[in-house]
């Protein structure tokens, strides 16, 4: 008996060692092609999470902040953000009323807010330092440029006071420049000197050019002259014609030979290529400077509804090499390969908590390769996505 016990328990050891071998195998298996694809350089992507410190609240004034529609990082690291106070609902601004029905919460912020690299806010204006008439009706889109003006379109399209101009301001909110005409419809994309609901703004400063995604009205992008406001270009997808009539998407349909507003965003890269989302067709399509069409990407293509491209950021190595493009309908960042825009990774989720996102409509990059997430609808928030790095896809 005893015998049998001690073969018995020879076996089971036997087993035991054999057992931690394979283990032993398969992890040695597991970390070697870990170790392999980390020093793969082209495996690698860029990684981030999202800091909730960041910005600094509550804001001062019991100031509460509306759909946020813009966002952009200046040469000093501020990030400023532009936002709809009139998308705010009765019950989030019980001071503002007449009489007030609260009494510790809250007000309106004016719609452009500036915070520096630490969260503080540095900065703020609206209509009343622009002058109230010299504003859009439905803002949207920012933009600070080289010599530090700041750009602002609007994307209302239903009134007498439509938004058809862009609006150049000072950092204190001073008014500049317009450019088109207040309250100008129809729209007509083939105008020379009006816009048709302009979503975003790109100041180009080699050549000195304004380059306007025009927008939630009109199908095209227009270029004109940075000191003097003369137009000079302007196409529709494809580089065609840009043509005024009702479109619908449908994905298993040909792609669309126009835009479907919103012509959502315009961007230019270091070797000057120029990249247009076309965010009711789910794609993103690429020129050169003077309108010849090079190359698109569809990206999610069956979304519906309000469309998958809502705004893309280039990262600030050397070569850009990558495409941060926020999609609001599927509630994410996804990170693209500039080359051919082909998804490599992406983060984010749907949901109110920090790092999720609900409408998530503009992005801005700082010089450390953070970047700042706005949300439009019910989010209206600005997140903070700290980059840590390179490491494998998530």
């Amino acid at each position: 008996m005893r015998r049998n016990i001690l073969i018995v328990s020879s076996m089971f050891a036997l087993f035991v060692v054999l057992g931690v071998g394979v283990l032993s195998t398969e992890n040695s298996a597991i970390a070697q092609s870990q170790l392999k694809a980390l020093s793969d350089t082209e495996s690698l992507v860029p990684i981030y999470e999202v800091d909730a410190n960041w910005p600094k609240v509550p804001l001062p004034n019991n100031w509460v902040i509306g759909n946020v529609i813009g966002v952009d990082v200046d040469e000093n690291d501020n990030v400023w953000m532009i936002h709809r106070p009139a998308a705010l609902t009765n019950n989030e601004i019980p001071l503002y009323h007449n009489p007030p029905t609260g009494v510790d919460c809250c007000m309106p912020a004016p719609p452009v807010l500036v915070f520096n690299p630490a969260g503080d806010l540095v900065n703020s204006f609206g209509p009343l330092e622009a002058g109230g008439d010299f504003w859009p009706d439905a803002e949207h889109g920012i933009h600070v440029d080289h010599m530090n003006n700041v750009w602002i379109g609007g994307g209302g399209t239903g009134s007498s006071n439509a938004d058809s101009a862009v609006f150049k301001f000072a950092i204190d909110g001073t008014l500049l420049q317009t450019l088109g005409r207040k309250g100008v419809l129809p729209y007509d994309s083939s105008s020379r000197d009006t816009f048709g609901a302009p979503a975003d703004i790109w100041v180009e400063e080699d050549d000195e050019e304004i380059w306007v995604a025009d927008g939630y009205g009109n199908r095209r992008v227009i270029v004109l002259d940075y000191n003097t406001g003369r137009y000079k270009r302007h196409w529709g997808a494809y580089g065609n014609d840009p043509v005024d009539a009702p479109t619908t998407y449908d994905p298993s349909a040909p792609p669309s030979d126009q835009f479907r507003p919103p012509v959502h965003c315009v961007l230019i890269s270091d070797d000057e290529f120029v990249y247009i989302c076309d965010r009711g067709n789910d794609r993103i399509q690429v020129f050169r400077k003077n309108g010849e069409f090079v190359f698109e990407r569809f990206i999610a293509k069956n979304t519906t509804s309000a469309g998958s491209v809502w705004d893309i950021e280039f990262s600030n190595d050397s070569e850009q090499k990558w495409v941060f493009l926020v999609d609001g309908i599927n509630h994410r960042v996804r990170i693209l390969r500039r080359s051919d825009l082909t998804q490599v990774s992406e983060f984010g989720h749907q949901g109110r908590w920090a790092g999720g996102f609900y409408a998530a409509h503009s992005i801005g990059i700082d010089s450390q390769s953070n970047l700042y997430i706005g949300e439009t609808w019910e989010g209206k928030r600005v997140q903070k996505f700290a980059y840590k790095g390179m490491g494998l896809p998530q």
